[in-house]
């Protein structure tokens, strides 16, 4: 294993914790902007349709996975101006 794999471990798993932090914000902005309620729905809501409950988390589960490819492309490359070479 590579040395920049290596020393890539505990700063991508930071990374990991930031980015579902900065996801879980937007989300909640964008449901409140989709809906105009606080709270998104929740799979056991039994109140809500299942129309809502599926938008909601179509829309989570983007924003998850767009936060998560922004965050991790620019922790590796920082790492490529680090250490010189890419992590994966």
């Amino acid at each position: 294993m590579r040395a920049s794999r290596i020393a890539y471990k505990p700063v991508g798993m930071a990374l990991g914790a930031v980015s579902g932090m900065i996801a879980g914000a937007a989300f909640k902005q964008a449901w409140k902007l989709i809906e105009g309620e606080g709270d998104a729905p929740d799979a056991l809501d039994e109140d809500r349709p299942w129309a809502q409950i599926l938008l909601a988390a179509a829309v989570q589960g983007a924003i998850f996975a767009v936060v998560k490819a922004t965050v991790e492309r620019s922790g590796a490359q920082a790492t490529r101006r680090v250490t010189g070479s890419w992590p994966g």
